[in-house]
């Protein structure tokens, strides 16, 4: 297949790109390198365009040719979307709907789109399903639940396939640890750990110790990037037999409290990590754990990073390798 990868230099999308080269498919990334990098992605065409900008876009895409496409152009920060609403609604929902009408003006009627589990707010079950109530608390979730009612729509309206794919929280890196997450700031958990124990400093913060949880910090389900990218292919094989609109959650099942992916790292790298308490952030939902069962029965998803561990520590090895490039 020919694949055009909105966002293919961030860190989901790049290892996106990665797998589908592994698979032999050709890749074209479009990103405008905001948060991207250009040293994630290799062997592949580069279309420098924001999502926003619809005249260049259009004459980027004008007679190009694509098998589908896979959406991860995003901003994604939940905190910052809590402050600059606006932004979150123009990029997400807007970048989109410019994307999809020049998909639709080429006659490319293929999309993955990388949605989140932030749709679903708090949760009123154990594990999530696809059937979970959606009421976001946060404006990154509730861009992305519109997103997904968009496509929805236009795939009622037309000949236009997509399939969302709601992840719960991306962790891990490439196992050759050439690429790994790399955000500016970070917000996410596992790399803080990670560059907390590297660094040997007190930086890494614990944000809320009084959820209603068992150790009182947050509840989160972690699965790994490549496992991710493996189930976007699979969405494309299942939009050849199932038209129309299609939604997964993707997770591994299981919770990890912020203390035991604290004291899974510790054991990962061998040393105590130190951190400081810090009060909780605005939109963060005690517990999110997936029901990733859809994904296994209907995309035959096959996750191949089974347990905390492993995930942890090919984050850790990219990490390493990085750092040691900055010196």
């Amino acid at each position: 297949m020919k694949l055009l990868i909105p966002g293919g230099a961030g860190y989901i999308g790049s290892h996106m790109v990665r797998y589908a080269q592994e698979h032999g498919h050709e890749v074209v990334v479009l990103d405008d390198f905001s948060t991207g990098h250009d040293w994630a992605v290799r062997d592949c065409e580069i279309l420098n365009v924001n999502l926003l900008d619809h005249y260049k876009l259009s004459q980027l895409l004008k007679g190009r040719q694509f098998d589908g496409v896979i959406h991860f152009a995003a901003k994604s920060l939940v905190g910052e979307s809590v402050k600059k609403p606006a932004m979150y609604y123009r990029n997400n929902v807007i970048g989109t709907l410019n994307l999809v009408n020049e998909m639709l003006n080429n006659d490319i009627n293929t999309l993955v789109f990388s949605s989140t589990a932030a749709i679903f707010g708090h949760p009123v079950t154990d594990k999530i399903a696809e059937d979970h109530p959606k009421n976001p608390i946060n404006p990154y979730g509730q861009s992305k639940l519109m997103v997904e009612n968009m496509l929805q729509d236009i795939c009622l309206a037309n000949d236009f396939n997509a399939t969302c794919l709601r992840y719960f929280n991306a962790a891990g890196a490439h196992e050759s640890g050439e690429i790994g997450e790399a955000h500016d700031p970070e917000t996410h958990l596992i790399p803080n750990i990670l560059k907390a124990a590297l660094s040997n400093e007190s930086n890494l913060k614990v944000f809320g110790v009084d959820y209603s949880t068992p150790d009182g910090t947050c509840v989160r389900d972690y699965v790994h990037v490549s496992d991710l990218a493996q189930a976007h292919l699979l969405g494309f094989e299942y939009m050849q037999k199932y038209r129309g609109f299609s939604a997964f959650n993707l997770g591994n099942g299981d919770g990890f409290s912020v203390f035991d992916v604290i004291k899974a790292a510790e054991k990962v790298v061998g040393k105590s990590i130190k951190y400081e308490i810090s009060p909780k952030r605005d939109g963060d939902p005690s517990v999110l754990v997936a029901d990733s069962l859809r994904a296994v029965s209907m995309l035959g998803w096959v996750p191949s990073f089974k347990n905390l561990a492993s995930i942890i520590k090919s984050a850790s090895n990219w990490h390493k390798n990085f750092e040691d490039a900055k010196v």
